[in-house]
């Protein structure tokens, strides 16, 4: 249930997101022009000629509220400059000066410490213009953001008042990140955050779902054993001892095999071998204890012949493989004492049926 409960937490912070993108794809796109800005005359187009407005009377607001905007900006009022930059943006969404004020609104929430407003804003830009020069520089930006977040960074109501820390909505920006720039170099890195986000949030079940899809979606990428490592590890968090299922100790112990055999010069091998052999020595144990159960409680020494051969298969050059050795030879001993009696029963049966015959 908690499991439930944490990824529709992180689906709805998605989907707020992915709402505001969306929104931002249904106004219609302006063509996308470099504009320049010089102190003496303003802001001007690549081309010379604004674009994007069809009234005169638009295009020179847009242009009066863009100087004004950098004006501001210039003079150190960041916040009278991000509001006028967004009237540009929900004013003019077809303007050429669209882009550049999406842009700079989003660096002057940066400066504000408003993390998650200038994340949104570069994914509006991002979604708009998709093939904007800065694209992996906005990316880098929100691969910083989300990176801020997950570390503790107090988001600022207003650029002032700092609010709550909130580490969710780092991991639900890297997703983001992920979905807007899947082939980019921030991807993997992104994929590695989310995981570690979540087993820092306690989140284990989520963390071993980044790390899986980590492995699958980027098998090239150089962060590769690293992910093996943890998704093993995060398995390993999920065991509870020799006394409950096994289900979790068997598929750390499967990954910590596959890191070793894949990465045998890599840096973790130390992590891995440690890993199993901890994985190894509960699962072994696990054995040992059903055996004892079947042994001492039930008397059923086939069954218990069956769980201690398993424990010392499962680690052989152990110290449990050594108990599990001398509990079969006090099976066997056990065995062979109740054998007589066992032998004797059919022979009294049948002299009696004999006797009834006769």
């Amino acid at each position: 249930m908690a499991f439930l409960k944490n990824r529709a937490v992180a689906l709805r912070g998605l989907l707020s997101t992915a709402a505001l993108i969306a929104l931002s794809l249904l106004a219609p796109a302006a063509r996308a022009v470099d504009v320049t800005w010089d102190p003496a005359s303003g802001w001007s187009s690549e081309s010379g000629t604004p674009v994007g407005l069809s009234s005169l009377d638009d295009r020179k607001s847009a242009l009066a509220l863009m100087n004004r905007a950098r004006a501001a900006e210039e003079r150190g009022n960041n916040g009278a400059a991000v509001k006028r930059y967004r009237r540009v943006v929900k004013r003019y969404p077809t303007s050429i000066y669209t882009p550049e004020a999406l842009y700079r609104s989003a660096d002057l929430y940066l400066k504000r410490h408003q993390y998650n407003k200038a994340f949104d804003a570069y994914s509006q830009l991002i979604a708009r213009y998709p093939n904007t020069d800065r694209f992996n520089e906005i990316v880098g930006r929100q691969y910083q953001i989300a990176s801020s977040m997950l570390e503790g960074a107090r988001n600022r109501w207003w650029g002032l008042i700092p609010g709550f820390k909130d580490r969710t909505k780092g991991v639900q920006q890297f997703e983001v990140v992920v979905w807007e720039a899947p082939y980019s170099d921030y991807a993997p890195l992104s994929m590695m955050a989310i995981g570690r986000g979540h087993q820092h949030l306690g989140n284990e079940l989520e963390a071993i779902d980044a790390y899986d899809r980590m492995i699958n979606n980027y098998p090239d990428s150089p962060l590769g054993p690293d992910a093996y490592l943890r998704l093993a590890e995060a398995h390993a968090s999920l065991v509870d001892g020799p006394e409950y299922d096994q289900a979790s100790t068997q598929e750390a112990a499967t990954y910590f095999e596959d890191f070793l055999i894949l990465f045998p010069g890599d840096p973790g091998v130390a992590r891995a071998e440690e890993g199993l052999d901890e994985m190894r020595t509960v699962l072994a144990e696990s054995k040992v204890k059903m055996g004892d159960f079947y042994f001492k409680k039930r008397d059923n020494y086939t069954a218990a012949r069956v769980f201690y051969n398993e424990a010392i298969t499962t680690y052989p050059d152990s110290e449990i493989a050594e108990r599990a050795r001398a509990q079969l030879v006090k099976v066997e001993a056990a065995a062979a004492k109740h054998q007589p009696a066992d032998d004797a029963a059919p022979a009294r049966a049948k002299r009696k049926k004999r006797f009834l015959f006769f």
